[in-house]
């Protein structure tokens, strides 16, 4: 997912939505695979943040997790949220300048490598970005599934059964449990081809 903020000048956008102009102050959201082109109108100046997609989706895990049971539920939940692939949010020339001192934070941490010393300080500026920005993000209606409504008073996340989004987290973990005898070695998981519940013979003991 990526947030473009239009930082100076104004631009064309070409993408799902057709041709629209996006001026200082507007933020052009994009969802994952979305295509997406701009024809500046003299110049433009842009900061783009890119999230990743599995990173999106665990956090609205954790937002929603007074009625999500999993990850793959919080998956289907975004997925009915938030229908439009691209958007054109009208943050403003005002809330722009209140974000933009964080914005450039987060670009100068980001052009320094990802340090660990920095991970709380760029986790605390990208909130600060989207406390401001996610509030004017058009979403679609949904209805809470029985699975949802059951889940309405959860136990403790501890308590709750836990499941990899990855695939490759997946096939291993189903690897683990067809075959728990076996001492099972990480070179060994990443190693042993898997289908349909079959793994081949280099198993690593």
């Amino acid at each position: 997912m990526k947030f473009i903020f239009v930082r100076h000048g104004s631009t064309i956008l070409l993408s799902e939505f057709g041709e629209r102009p996006a001026t200082v102050g507007d933020v052009i959201t994009l969802g994952a695979n979305t295509l997406c082109g701009n024809e500046p109108e003299g110049s433009v100046t842009v900061t783009t943040l890119s999230l990743d997609r599995d990173y999106v989706i665990d956090q609205i895990f954790w937002q929603h997790v007074a009625f999500l049971s999993d990850r793959f539920e919080a998956q289907d939940y975004a997925a009915e949220l938030y229908t439009e692939p691209a958007q054109i949010l009208p943050l403003g020339e005002a809330r722009l300048a209140r974000v933009s001192p964080w914005i450039d934070e987060l670009t100068s941490l980001s052009a320094d490598g990802h340090s660990p010393e920095d991970f709380y300080r760029v986790q605390a500026l990208l909130f600060a970005v989207l406390d401001i920005v996610a509030p004017l993000i058009r979403t679609t209606p949904t209805r809470r599934t029985q699975t949802q409504r059951r889940a309405a008073r959860p136990g403790l996340p501890r308590h709750r059964c836990f499941e990899p989004v990855r695939a490759e987290a997946r096939e291993a973990a189903q690897l683990l449990r067809e075959a728990p005898s076996l001492r099972w070695t990480l070179k060994g998981l990443v190693r042993v081809p898997w289908s349909g519940g079959v793994w081949g013979a280099g198993v690593a003991l």
